[in-house]
Formats: structure tokens, sequence, C-alpha cells
């Protein structure tokens, strides 16, 4: 059951996700051309949201910089136009993502793509989509108020573990009112390593929540770069294509809308995990012996892993795979699991003890994890089962046993998650698949049977997997649900008027649709045969 032995009369998950995709010849001229157009229709989307967001972004409350002004300030006054212009803007940037995939991956019932975008082209791409939303406002979320209150907090001396902003700042305060009211009681769910970095912008910053926010940002696009540097590296130790990992690992809607735009601090605990398994998996795959030049560039790649979870906890699990990944090299016995898992706790334990002794924030944080859980997501898995069973309850007139039922699904998925874990942890020590492939699966089982989900932690297993999976299985609800997931989320991180809603979806809808008309010759709507004397490729 556990398939220590290393085999299975059944076809592995591995069977089921991971084939090997070579690169492909890069794109004639035609096809050059509509990339030209599909990367200006993406920009222009975001754009489009960077200037709506001015009235329809996650604004502060308090020190809006745009409140007042003739010019910027006039999209505070038009929500519905705004609400429409960012809607149109997001739709505008997904629909662009998906034609770019074209010459990515191809079509999904084709297989490859015949001719595929250089990874230069993808970069400009990516870079030209990114930059509009660099300079907006928050969009998506309110997370990174939160991130600001938690910093003042921790630059006051006074522990964020223990208290929340409005204990320790006042409710009057400019940073607690902008904190949604769920979080304002409730002290930091994340590592010191996070606060501490917080704590350096609060020293720069003061309470300026727009200097703030832009630093904040910083970082998030630091965490972006990691990614797009680690992910193409793991995609050719998976023998996957480089640009097709990119494509839906790094252009990923929510990877703009909800690391970017919305500033979330997973941008910085993914993008360190994947830069740490790149250099640990290039001294456990590689054919020197571990010592010297090479047993430091193990001990990096799991400085940086360690490092990352003292952001967010759920990234330690990399090191678990790669330390399976070591155990197996030496031998795949009790010996060499001992030696991996001493080597590798060891590096944990100093470089959490040091972040959390240098910043000045103790073990405190080991006690908040949980605190995500106050919120119900339909997304999770046992929190869906608990919602929906305490709903036929009302109906039947049984009363409501939603929190019973909850204390009962979670923890039965929690087990599920714990046990598909193990499984990959040894699958990677028999050999039966590849780290990055267990560690992406296993991120995947946590984030569905966790208590609660955020679009932004679907992201946590999507960006693994997109350097280690390439069947349809995967790839088709993966594109399908960040796209749907994308163009859901209100742009003010909040909630809208209904029928605000409604107006910006119809207005959305028409725009949209006499968009795809107009450009139904400029870009590839629909599948195109190749065309002959235009077969030769051609950089952007």
């Amino acid at each position: 059951m556990l398939g220590i032995d290393g085999r299975s009369p059944r076809p592995s998950v591995a069977d089921a996700l991971h084939g090997d995709e070579t690169e492909a010849p890069g794109l004639n001229v035609h096809e050059t051309r509509q990339l030209h157009w599909i990367r200006l229709f993406g920009a222009t989307g975001a754009v489009l949201m960077a200037i709506g967001a001015l009235g329809a972004g996650a604004q502060p409350v308090l020190q809006n910089p745009v409140q007042g002004l003739r010019l910027l300030g006039l999209p505070a006054r038009m929500t519905s136009a705004t609400l429409s212009m960012t809607l149109t803007g997001t739709v505008m940037v997904v629909l662009a993502w998906l034609l770019l995939g074209r010459f990515a991956i191809g079509n999904m019932r084709g297989g490859h793509a015949p001719r595929q975008l250089s990874r230069s082209q993808l970069d400009r791409t990516l870079l030209l989509w990114v930059i509009p939303l660099t300079v907006a406002p928050p969009m998506f979320s309110r997370d990174v108020y939160s991130y600001l209150a938690q910093s003042e907090i921790t630059a006051r001396g006074l522990d964020p573990y223990a208290i929340g902003p409005a204990g320790a700042l006042g409710v009057d305060n400019v940073l607690t009112r902008t904190v949604p009211n769920i979080w304002r009681d409730t002290p930091a769910p994340y590592g010191p390593l996070f606060l501490w970095m917080g704590r350096g912008i609060t020293w720069l910053t003061g309470e300026n929540i727009v200097a703030g926010i832009f630093l904040h940002r910083l970082l998030a696009l630091a965490g972006v770069g990691m990614i797009v540097w680690a992910l193409p590296r793991l995609a050719r130790r998976c023998g996957v294509s480089g640009v097709s990992a990119l494509w839906l690992g790094a252009a990923n809607p929510l990877v703009l809308f909800h690391l970017v735009a919305g500033i979330h601090n997973e941008a910085l605990m993914i993008g360190l995990m994947l830069a740490g398994v790149e250099i640990a998996l290039r001294a456990v795959e590689g054919t020197e012996p571990i010592r010297g030049r090479v047993l430091l560039l193990l001990l990096a790649g799991a400085t940086l892993i360690a490092l990352s979870s003292t952001i967010k906890i759920p990234s330690l699990l990399a090191l678990g795979f790669v330390g399976m990944a070591l155990a197996r090299r030496w031998g795949a016995n009790l010996k060499a699991l001992v030696s991996a898992a001493v080597l590798f706790g060891a590096v944990t334990v100093a470089v959490t003890v040091f972040v959390s002794t240098a910043s000045g924030l103790g073990m405190g944080w080991t006690q908040t994890l949980g605190t995500a859980t106050e919120v119900r997501s339909w997304m999770s898995i046992p929190t869906l089962l608990g919602l929906g069973t305490g709903l036929v309850g009302v109906l039947l007139g049984l009363g409501d046993h939603t929190t019973a039922v909850l204390s009962l699904t979670r923890p039965i998925a929690s087990v599920i998650a714990g046990f598909i874990t193990l499984r990959m942890l040894i699958a990677v020590l028999v050999g039966r698949i590849h780290p990055v492939g267990a560690l992406g699966v296993s991120l995947g089982a946590i984030v569905l049977l966790f208590p609660v989900v955020q679009p932004w932690y679907l992201l946590w297993a999507v960006i693994p997997l997109a350097a280690w999976a390439t069947r349809p299985v995967f790839r088709i609800p993966t594109i399908a649900f960040s796209s749907f997931v994308s163009v859901i989320l209100m742009p003010n991180g909040a909630e809208y008027e209904p029928f605000m809603i409604v107006q910006a979806a119809i207005a959305t809808t028409i725009v949209s649709i006499a968009l795809i008309f107009v450009t139904r010759n400029r870009l590839p709507w629909r599948p195109q045969p190749s065309t002959t004397g235009q077969t030769d490729s051609v950089g952007a």
C-alpha cells in the first residue's frame, strides 16, 4: 500500500501526470506577428486593470494618494465604471494568457505545439504584463495592510504573535483602520523572517502606507523573480519544456493578480523554496561526490528552503523530498535515510533558531499557524463538505450542525493529506517519481484538504507541478480553474453591491465579445493550419 518495495501493478501518479516534453522549433513569421498582438492585448488589459484599480482596487481607508485629485481621483467617484474597466482588463489578460498557451503548449487535443515561442519572447511578454500591475494599487486582497500593521507592531518592540493590530496600535491608528475587521484582533500567522523584513520596511517608511505598499511589492517581485529563475531549470531536470513550465507556472493569471497585484507573501515563500530545491538538486543529482563545493551547494539549497518556511511553514515539506532524493543517492537504506534526516534536520533547526532569535520574535509564531482556519472557504474540500452537510441539515429542519461536521471532516482530511504526503516521500525514496513532482502532488493534496483555501494557495502546488506534470489530466483542469478563479474575484478584495456586479459583468461581456470580433484577424482565436512559405523560425 505504501509502495516501499518500489513496485506496483497499477499505473502510478507519475504515469498519470508526467510525460517527457521536448522543446519545439521557434515561431514562424506569421506566428511571431500574432505573438506581438497577443502581447499588446494582454498589456492593454493590464493597463486597464491598473487604471480601474484607482477606483475599484483595495485602496487604503486613509492616506489614499489620489483622493481629491481632479484626474486621478475621478475613478473613485465612478465605481461602476471602474469596476467594469477592471473586470474587462482582467478578462483581457486571461484571454491573452490562453492565446499565449497556443505557442507554449499547443492545444490539448493536438498535443504539443509544433512551434514554440522562445524563452526571451516569453520573458518580454511577462515583463510587459507585470509592469502596469507593479505601479497599480493593491488588488484582490487587503492582506498587505495586515502586513504593514504587523510590521509596525514588531517595530514597536511588541509581540505580533500575542496581540493583534487593534490591541497593539489602537483602533484609530492609520494602519489599523485599513486592516480588514476579521484580522484586527488576530495575531500574525506569518513566520519571523517575513515580519523581520517587514520591520525593516517600517523603519524606512514609518506609517506611510503608500511607501510601505511599494516596498512590500518589491519583496513580492523578488519572489516572482526567483520563481522565473528556478522553474525552467527544474523543468529541464524533469524532462519538461522550460517555456511551457513558465507559461503555466509564472505567467499564470493567479501569479499576476495575487502575487504581483495582490502582494501576497506566497511569492517570496515559493520563490525561496523553488530556488532552494533547484540548488540542492544540483548537488543530489550530480555525479560528483557530495563534499567540498557540492556539499556547500546542498547546504545552500537546504538553507533557502528552511528560510522559506520561516515565511510560511508549508514550504518546509520541500526539504523532505530533497532529503529522500539524497537518501536514495546514498543507497536508499535505513542508514542513508537517517543520515539525510539528521543533516537536513540540523539545517532546519539552525536556520529557524537563528531567524527567530536574531529577529527578536522568538518561537511564538508556531502558536499562531492555525489563524487562517477562522475563514470558511468553499475551495477547501473538507470545509465544503461541512458547509454542505450543515445546509442540508437546516433545510431538513434538523438544525445547523456545520461546526460539528467540520470537527469531523477537517481531521479526516488532514489524515488523508498526511498519508498522500508519506506515500510521495516513499515514492521518491524508491525512485518511482521525481522529487519536484512528488512535492507538487503533496502540496496539492495539502492545499485541497486544508481547512481553508484561498485562491493564491493553489499556487503552492500549481507552480511546482508546472515543471513536472504535462498530461492533459493536470493541465486542462489547472488552466480552466486558474482562468475561472481569476475572473470571479472582486478587485477590491471585498464585496460590491449585487447590482454593481451585474452591471459590470454585462459591460465586460459586451466589450470582450466586441474585442474578440475586432481582433479576429490578428489574434489566433481559432486553431490555424500551418501555412506554406512561412516556416522559418524567427525571434521576437
